[in-house]
């Protein structure tokens, strides 16, 4: 989980402090004790602040085990300056939390200090309540989940195997738009590079996999021409390949253009990214590599903020089509969607029962594996990263994945191209709104409501939001 820094603020007269210290270390405790029952790595700091000295030494300390978010917590009325002088000695969010025991003004603390730290513009958000109030560990770990998901932006470095793929504007962004907002670098690799590194591949690895694939899979669908095991190894070779760039380069996430260069002329790489976004692959468990296809910069860093969110695989689609009839949007892509969301299970045969590996289809002429199934029903978060007249924004929304009967899946999947994989997802936004609104081709989901680290994400990142919701 998140890194949280606390420190405990008190009043600056001596005899004042002497008097409340033990009840703010009471208060205190039990707030951390609350956030660690969450699951946060909690730093305390190493005494309650009542000078000037130990808010800037208190506070630098903190500031040193690299915290993602600072607490600044308010049990009594606390002097202002201290919280001032302590903000500054940190670059860290700031979280300001107030008690509410009556029986001392926290809240007049609170407020004391949040005006003085407007009045110098330096950004905080404001949370309060019992120490043991899980709701008020759920906010302040929300707003943690986000900071580090913004600062593990920084200083990382995304790999982009290709160029603008079909002349898709949304695909593609500046670089140093990336680095002056994300702290984000862009590593461009030419795909020959993976067509060399792939014909060295590992053959016995590739041969390997393609034997647990098949042993796995709900069905391997050779037909002589547009897949067979030779093209299945290829792609499992692109895999090695791109897992070895990875390493070599080390890159944090990636996307690959695929469309036309290799899709004609080598292979699709549907059988490579959906690999890399899964949390396994024929040697067992491993961190997934966000990879976006079409090398969609901003769809990557979607998933990649996503990722760190949820800390879940994420899932890459088009909208495809909306069954108005029904309000569902049939959310598709060749090969994209990790296997993992078949079932969602941590057990990669559970999910892989559910899956098929079809021949190509005639966009493809090259061949290989596409990777269908059905994604397993749940609770979604959706959202994108898009631009508009050059400012980044955040349109989000909840929805749900839905599965049906046998017949009815099947229906829905051959109105559309039933080789690639689906998921079917009632949205919490209205259909003329989204189709109206929406600033690209592509979205992205992974499981549960992770609406107020996104919004909190947003926030961090000075990014309008534009959520949606019905009525």
């Amino acid at each position: 989980m998140a890194r949280i820094g606390v420190i405990s603020i008190s009043d600056g007269r001596d005899h004042v402090h002497a008097r409340n210290a033990s009840f703010i270390q009471s208060k205190q405790d039990g707030l951390v004790a609350s956030l660690r029952s969450a699951g946060h790595d909690v730093v305390v700091g190493r005494e309650l602040v009542a000078t000037n000295d130990l808010a800037t030494s208190v506070a630098r300390e903190v500031a040193a085990a690299d915290v993602d978010v600072t607490v600044l917590y308010y049990a009594v009325w606390a002097f202002p300056h201290f919280t001032m002088l302590a903000a500054d000695a940190t670059r860290s969010p700031l979280v300001l939390v107030a008690s509410t025991d009556p029986t001392e003004p926290g809240l007049v603390g609170m407020l004391a200090a949040g005006g003085a730290l407007d009045q110098i513009g330096r950004s905080h958000v404001r949370a309060w309540g019992a120490p043991d109030d899980a709701e008020l560990a759920r906010r302040i770990g929300a707003r943690a989940t986000a900071a580090a998901a913004v600062s593990a932006l920084r200083g990382s470095t995304f790999g982009r195997f290709g160029g603008r793929p079909m002349g898709m504007n949304t695909a593609v962004a500046n670089t140093d738009q990336w680095m002056r907002t994300f702290g984000i670098d862009v590593e461009e690799i030419d795909q020959y590079e993976l067509v060399l590194r792939a014909e060295k591949a590992d053959a016995a690895e590739a041969r390997a996999a393609r034997e647990w694939i098949e042993r796995h899979a709900a069905g391997v669908h050779y037909d002589g021409a547009k897949l067979t095991p030779e093209l299945l190894e290829r792609q499992i070779r692109s895999y090695l390949a791109i897992r070895d760039i990875i390493a070599e380069r080390n890159l944090d996430f990636s996307g690959i253009k695929a469309q036309p260069e290799l899709t004609e002329n080598f292979a699709t790489m549907d059988v490579t990214e959906a690999f890399l976004n899964d949390p396994y692959d024929w040697n067992g468990p491993k961190e997934p590599h966000v990879c976006a296809t079409e090398a969609d910069m901003d769809g990557a860093l979607t998933m990649q903020l996503f990722k760190s969110v949820a800390r879940t695989p994420v899932l890459f689609a088009d909208v495809r089509h909306y069954h108005a009839d029904r309000d569902i949007w049939d959310l598709c892509n060749s090969g994209q969607h990790a296997t993992w969301y078949a079932a969602r299970s941590d057990d990669p045969a559970e999910n892989l029962a559910k899956v098929n590996f079809y021949p190509e289809v005639f966009f493809f002429p090259a061949g290989g594996a596409s990777v269908q199934h059905i994604a397993a029903p749940g609770r979604m978060t959706l959202g994108r990263l898009t631009r508009e007249d050059g400012r980044y924004r955040l349109q989000l929304m909840l929805g749900d994945f839905e599965s049906y009967d046998a017949a009815t899946n099947q229906e829905l999947v051959d109105q559309s191209t039933p080789e690639w994989p689906h998921a079917f997802a009632r949205l919490d936004a209205p259909g003329e709104l989204f189709l109206s609104k929406f600033g690209a081709n592509h979205i992205h989901a992974v499981p549960g409501d992770h609406r107020e680290a996104l919004r909190a994400v947003a926030d961090l990142l000075d990014i309008r939001l534009d959520e949606w919701t019905r009525g």
